[in-house]
């Protein structure tokens, strides 16, 4: 009896032991087939990081990208503004520069015409003479313009008026010219003064 009993708790174990077996087989296939699915999963991994982020995290990596602009503009155009004044600082400089040196050659000759003791008078008008053209050209170079209105209707803008006499000729016409007026461009220096002509 103890051997049937035996027997039969031995065929129960070896019966548990296959059939611990078997779902180890089954789990075997269950797990080539989790293989798939993990396959799968490694493919959700590799997609890119900007899918799976979410609206806030992409809202905030574009905040900071267009500050990050703003800030890149910003300096550029204090650069840029920088970089005028510079140049407007270089250009009167140099404009002054340019101008001064076309008066050198007139205080040069005043200079030689001071010295002269001679007592000539026609050396020192001709002198005189050849400064003045000297300074002419140095204004001309300068884009310094003589206003030299007689003859010409009276412009408020480039003229001022001294004093009005009756004349023949139209009225508000320069007779004379008592101080001639300068101008840059269309910008006054000083006006001319004249004398204009007033109805009779």
């Amino acid at each position: 009896m103890f051997a049937s009993a035996f027997n039969f708790i031995k065929s129960k174990v070896t019966g548990m032991t296959q059939q611990e077996q078997a779902p180890t087989e089954q789990t075997e296939v269950k797990n080539n087939e989790g293989l798939d699915n993990l396959e799968a999963f490694d493919s959700i991994e590799e997609e890119p990081l900007e899918s799976t982020m979410s609206p806030t995290a992409a809202l905030e990596e574009q905040v900071a990208l267009l500050k990050d602009q703003l800030l890149r503009t910003h300096a550029e155009m204090e650069n840029v503004r920088r970089r005028a004044s510079e140049d407007v600082t270089k250009a009167h400089k140099f404009a002054i520069e340019k101008f001064a040196d076309g008066l050198l050659p007139v205080q040069e000759s005043l200079e030689k015409a001071l010295a002269d003791n001679s007592g000539d008078l026609n050396t020192l008008r001709e002198g005189v003479e050849l400064t003045f053209k000297q300074l002419s050209t140095a204004l001309e170079k300068g884009g310094i313009i003589v206003v030299d209105p007689k003859g010409e209707t009276f412009d408020p803008h480039f003229h001022q008026a001294i004093s009005a006499i009756p004349s023949e000729l139209p009225a508000n016409t320069v007779i004379d010219v008592l101080q001639k007026g300068y101008k840059i461009a269309d910008r006054v220096l000083r006006p001319a003064l004249v004398v204009v002509s007033a109805q009779s």
